[in-house]
Formats: C-alpha cells, structure tokens, sequence
C-alpha cells in the first residue's frame, strides 16, 4: 500500500498545476512530506502525519517540518 500511494503522490505531482504546487508554504512541500512520512512510519501512522500536515496548510503556518 505504501508503494501504491507514493507512485499515486507521483502522479498528482506530474498532473497537478504549477501555481498550486509552488504555493506550498512548507519547506519540504506538502507531498514531499507526504512521501518522507510514508517511507518512515508506513501506510497508516504516514497518511495520518500527512493529512495533519495537509490541514494545516495555510496562513500563519509555514516553514521548515519534517516528519
């Protein structure tokens, strides 16, 4: 499942538009984050750390966060 959801993170990088992948305001990106987190803590606890980190994506946060 992990490899699946890390080539499907892929894809939308592929697919997804320029403007909205540049408007990241975290340091790795949002997908970036994702793929760490998958590959670090698995399937469950991964989608679980990005998620939180995809709802907190917006102003005032930001900045450098690693999984």
């Amino acid at each position: 499942m992990v490899w699946l959801s890390i080539r499907l993170i892929q894809f939308y990088r592929m697919v997804s538009p320029k403007k909205l992948r540049n408007a990241c305001l975290f340091e790795p990106t949002c997908s970036e984050y994702s793929v760490l987190a998958l590959r670090k803590h698995g399937f469950i606890k991964g989608w679980s750390l990005a998620l939180n980190r995809i709802s907190r994506c917006r102003q005032p946060n930001g900045g450098i966060d690693e999984p």
